[in-house]
């Protein structure tokens, strides 16, 4: 159970013991947010979050991130309406280090002139960067026109003229207004005790810290709706965006449980009525969903769905008619035993890492006055009957004050007078229809089971399956959850340009139907299960994923394996699957970084399968069928190939008879795979430029990297860390010192063939040839001269630490036991990765840098106008 302290200066401290790994999580909460600023104040909450990492009065410029990155951790924050965040993330020996920089941040930032204009520029590309996203646009649009006059319907970024107009006078003036301790809440979860956890607090943010009480919040009531809102408006989009909302309570009302279960019950996941209304029967949405949100202040109910644009009439008017089928009977007892199911799981999945626990705790005490609304919420939720759901639901969803906003793309027809036809029709005439009916569900307890049967975690179990199949075994107790993996050879590396989009199709057709089951029976077990299945589809493997709680362990598995060795591939679930991976590839351009690297890949790589994008080309995805799905599964998805990774809360002994039962029999015998010629670098820099009308450019400069099985690889890593990070050189050049960007990384992609290593950056079209500049300026750095002790220990304690982080959830184990094992890595990655890393030596990244970055060998890929 969480405990409680106060200081005496009024700051709160939260702490949870969790010991399943040495992690700890720290978390500042301030009580401000972006709809606390005044009329010329706009982006300032957000632009503190930036702020307090660049430099205190014991810290310059980018030391913060040094100091977290050195000690292994991760450091970030976040700003919403109500709260900005600051958290950091790390290895729970150097806890207090952790502590010492958030609360040096938080109290004692020095808000240099100089580091404030620079950053008020990286800002400014961040609000450029959200502008080119549709998700970004569409989302600013719904709370413009949702909120009249409350500041929720302000974007929490500012604008590039409110930014720019920021001076130090004013930020300070803000700072020590909302920055005092009354209005800050400490988190701490993890590997850490109770009284070092008191004491650090109060030594680095005890005291009297010098400022008045923060000012209570005034923000104005938004007055109540009095008709609809309809706000529609072309866009450059490829699909279109369509949202509906209504007016509903703030966080702490008492009906905010069943609207929570209402948002699940209309469109949360594949049984959802939504989803299978919507885009499931009439196939006229590419993505739906429904949502609950609620804040501090009143929030809003509703819908927003992604869809091909000569369907929006019939996809508004039928998403309406099933949100009024809810306003007009009850859901059904297994509908709503379903949803309980799943909030219940949702608990228990934000306990399995520290940094999710400590945000929802912080949430609970910061938004609802105390973590004890947690269980206060789960005992609403589980009383809730049909009827109450229903009479949430009449209460409302109100088509007379409903608001409807929309980005529509080139052909896309839709008026106001349609709109407003579309939303009488769905007051008039529900057309109530019997749901299908829900796999049976164990209702869920007031408070959900969050502990599992013990806090140690086993020896991994290696056995191998009768058939010649391995499976990866390890019992994990900290929570009562299981996960599992099931990896094979294959991926886009099998692929050619006739079947390129295979691997896609096939890992998403896995679980959409078996000889004896149907898509939405799989999904109902599952939710019975409350957990998720899914395939997924590598540049080097395929695979099928699953977790669940571990007291429905044999039905998930029996159905993981049904699911793996029977799929039936069904003609009408496989075109709706090519259909919705024909508009995700005819949606490309609405992401213009990962269409960077898709023109980077087709420049690198002439010959090689890696050219290929993942999800296919509109050509060949519209010519496979079900019969190439048969003959790829037969042929690379053979049990004897497998590699299954199974880790949770379960008795061993039950799951390797389990496996045995339901993997085990020996079969025909794997076919022959092919062989995939290697391809040599380019001879010669190569340059190509994809024109595209954004406000940001988006430039990959990158070379021919390394194998999984290089001696150089973790060497490369660490090189790569040296470059990228908060803390890494070129964040700090072209980042902090230049604001040329809000995102500057370099990644190493290795694969059972060479990969690639890349430096990447999004900019202003005039700052392009300047940050290419800059991005080759830094690869030179690392050719010409080792790189310091100091940015070598960073990097490598950086990895070590963030490796450890990463695998706190089962699934995340699995992944990485099964992809290991299925490449032949067996357990080295797990029981021997931090001392690769520890190995490596400057001479080390030096001589990998100079193996791989050949500057006359570049591959320069950009994406923008």
């Amino acid at each position: 159970m969480p405990s409680r302290h106060r200081l005496d200066n009024g700051l709160t401290v939260l702490h949870e013991h969790q010991g399943a790994a040495h992690v700890v999580a720290w978390q500042i909460w301030v009580n401000v947010g972006g709809a606390d600023e005044g009329p010329d104040e706009a982006g300032l909450a957000h632009l503190h979050e930036h702020m307090l990492f660049k430099g205190t009065e014991r810290r310059g410029p980018g030391e913060i991130a040094r100091d977290i990155e050195a000690h292994g951790g991760e450091v970030n924050a976040w700003t919403s309406f109500d709260h900005t965040v600051y958290h950091t993330v790390m290895a729970s020996q150097f806890a207090r280090e952790g502590l010492d920089v958030l609360a040096d941040a938080v109290r004692f930032p020095r808000f240099d002139p100089t580091e404030l204009a620079r950053e008020c520029e990286v800002v400014v590309e961040e609000i450029k960067r959200a502008d080119d996203a549709p998700a970004r646009r569409a989302s600013r649009d719904l709370f413009q026109v949702s909120y009249q006059v409350h500041p929720y319907r302000l974007p929490v970024l500012g604008t590039p003229e409110s930014v720019r107009a920021t001076t130090r006078e004013r930020i300070f003036d803000f700072y020590r207004r909302h920055y005092t301790p009354e209005a800050m809440t400490l988190i701490a979860v993890g590997d850490v005790p109770l009284a070092s956890v008191r004491a650090w607090a109060e030594e680095l943010l005890g005291g009297d810290w010098g400022r008045p009480r923060a000012p209570g919040r005034d923000r104005g009531q938004e007055p109540g709706r009095t008709g609809r809102r309809i706000h529609l408006v072309p866009d450059e989009a490829k699909e279109a965006w369509l949202n509906v909302s209504f007016a509903i309570p703030a966080a702490n009302h008492e009906d905010v449980p069943a609207l929570d279960v209402l948002a699940m019950l209309a469109g949360s996941g594949e049984t959802s009525r939504l989803f299978r209304q919507v885009k499931r029967d009439a196939r006229l949405v590419n993505e739906i969903s429904a949502y609950s949100y609620t804040p501090v202040d009143p929030g809003l109910f509703g819908l927003g769905m992604t869809l091909p644009g000569e369907k929006v009439r019939p996809a508004l008017t039928e998403s309406l008619r099933t949100l009024a089928q809810l306003a007009t009977a009850p859901p059904t007892e297994e509908e709503l035993a379903t949803i309980k199911a799943l909030v219940e799981s949702e608990a228990v999945y934000a306990r399995e890492t520290v940094q999710g626990l400590a945000r929802k705790l912080g949430h609970y005490e910061t938004t609802l006055g105390g973590y004890e609304a947690e269980e206060k919420y789960h005992a609403r939720v589980a009383a809730l009957t049909p009827d109450a759901v229903w009479q949430v639901a009449r209460r409302y969803v109100d088509f007379d004050t409903a608001v409807v906003t929309g980005l529509l793309p080139a052909g896309a027809q839709l008026t106001e007078v349609e709109v407003h036809a579309a939303l009488d029709e769905a007051r008039r005439e529900p057309g109530v229809t019997t749901p299908a009916r829900r796999a049976q569900t164990v209702p869920a307890a007031a408070m959900p089971k969050l502990k599992g049967t013990g806090p140690e975690a086993g020896t991994i179990t290696l056995e191998t399956l009768p058939n010649g199949a391995r499976l990866i075994l390890r019992e994990e107790r900290a929570t009562p959850l299981v996960a599992m993996r099931a990896a094979f050879i294959g991926g886009l590396r099998f692929e050619t340009e006739q079947t390129n989009g295979l691997t896609t199709l096939l890992s998403r057709m896995l679980t959409r139907g078996t000889s004896s089951l149907g898509a939405e029976e799989i999904q109902h077990v599952m939710d019975a299960c409350a957990g998720s299945m899914s395939g997924a589809g590598g540049r080097n493997s395929v695979s099928l994923r699953a977790e669940g709680l571990s007291r429905h362990f044999d039905r998930a598995f029996t159905l993981f394996a049904d699911c793996l060795l029977d799929p039936a591939f069904p003609e009408d679930e496989l075109e709706r699957e090519r259909s919705l991976l024909l508009q995700e590839i005819a949606a490309r351009e609405d992401r213009p970084s990962s269409l960077a690297f898709d023109t980077f890949s087709r420049t690198l790589f002439q010959h090689h399968p890696y050219r290929m994008p993942q999800i296919g080309e509109r050509a060949t995805v519209e010519l496979l069928g079900a019969e190439q799905l048969r003959a790829h599964h037969r042929r690379f998805l053979d049990p004897s190939r497998m590699v299954l990774a199974i880790i949770g809360d379960v008795n061993g002994s039950h799951v390797l008879e389990r496996a045995r039962a339901l993997f085990g029999p020996a079969g025909e015998g794997p076919q022959q795979v092919p062989d995939v010629p290697r391809e040599a670098p380019p001879t010669e820099r190569l340059r190509v430029h994809r024109t595209l009308a954004r406000a940001q450019a988006h430039v990959v400069l990158g070379f021919q990297g390394l194998t999984l099985f290089d001696p150089d690889r973790h060497a490369l890593e660490v090189l790569s860390t040296v470059l990228s990070g908060m803390g890494g050189r070129l964040f700090t050049e072209l980042r902090d010192k230049r604001s040329m960007a809000y995102t500057v990384t370099s990644m190493a992609v290795e694969g059972l063939d060479p990969g690639y290593f890349a430096v990447y950056i999004g900019t202003s079209p005039d700052k392009r040839e300047a940050a290419e500049a800059g991005m080759e300026a830094e690869l030179r750095r690392v050719l010409d001269e080792p790189v310091s002790p100091a940015e070598l220990e960073r990097a490598k304690a950086h990895l070590v630490g963030t490796h450890e982080i990463g695998l706190q959830r089962n699934a995340a184990r699995a992944a990485l036991l099964a992809l290991d094992g299925v490449y032949g890595l067996g357990l080295d990655n797990f029981e021997h990765y931090d001392e690769r890393i520890q190995a490596v030596t400057a001479e080390d990244v030096l001589r990998v840098a100079r193996r791989v970055i050949q500057l006359e060998q570049a591959v320069v890929a950009v994406v923008g106008p």
